[in-house]
């Protein structure tokens, strides 16, 4: 009973502690790993990819035992579950290649990298003046359509800068337009969104440190030809004063 102080969940693991681990679920294989590794009551403990494979309800289990164990002891996880790792953990450290890219908070991270203020608008617009409304309002960057809905409204995608909220100005102009708006909501940036811009960035300052390092390189053998080239002219111009002293030593 010394394995179960830490969460209820455990407890389900006297449902089969008379069958052998491998004629049990991978749900309670997972369950039956963790508690083994709580037995010496470390410090810390690493999980890699603890939910793969499970089905919804045993994830749920699994993710609300690691919370738990978060309270008694440092859990580190290892997860490519992105929705996972923000809902469990308090820290999140970015790995890209072996290289740290960012470590954070997953809200910090996620409104560091926002850089775009983006709605999803669903509209009646039965005169299809939608798309002409970028026009008449200067701080939309972008206005896409997005899908029909079986309801026959659409919806839109609308995108300005971060500072600029065109909510307000969006439920002015667009009932003027004939326009009637079924649903207006901003985007949530997730911890994926982040993941990929953060690695996307990453990638672009390694190709730009690959093209200094070759500009350098090149730089440094043209330098390297045209101080060759020199030191042949100069070697020939030499030359050349050497003949003419002779010719005049020999008239």
């Amino acid at each position: 009973s010394t394995l179960f102080p830490y969460t209820t969940l455990f407890r389900s693991l006297l449902e089969v502690q008379n069958k052998l681990t491998r004629n049990i679920s991978r749900g309670y294989k997972q369950r039956v790993s963790m508690a083994g590794a709580l037995v010496g009551n470390p410090e810390v403990l690493i999980l890699d990819e603890p939910t793969v494979g499970l089905d919804p309800k045993q994830i749920l289990e699994i993710r609300n035992s690691i919370k738990e164990l978060g309270k008694e002891h440092t859990v580190i996880l290892s997860s490519h579950i992105l929705s996972e790792v923000s809902q469990i953990c308090d820290r999140v450290v970015i790995i890209n290649q072996g290289k740290l890219v960012a470590i954070d908070t997953p809200e910090n991270l996620e409104e560091k990298t926002k850089n775009k203020n983006v709605l999803f608008v669903t509209v009646e617009d039965k005169e299809e003046k939608m798309l002409s409304i970028k026009d008449k309002v200067k701080d939309i960057q972008e206005l896409t359509f997005v899908k029909d809905n079986e309801d026959g409204t659409k919806q839109y995608k609308v995108v300005s800068d971060e500072e600029v909220d065109l909510r307000k100005k969006l439920f002015d102009i667009l009932p003027k337009e004939d326009i009637t708006i079924f649903e207006l909501k901003k985007a949530e940036v997730s911890l994926e969104d982040a993941f990929m811009k953060l690695i996307q960035e990453e990638k672009e300052e390694a190709v730009e440190e690959v093209n200094a390092e070759e500009n350098k390189e090149e730089t440094e053998l043209v330098e390297e030809k045209e101080t060759e080239i020199k030191d042949k002219d100069i070697e020939e111009v030499n030359q050349d004063d050497e003949e003419n002293k002779e010719e005049e030593v020999e008239e």
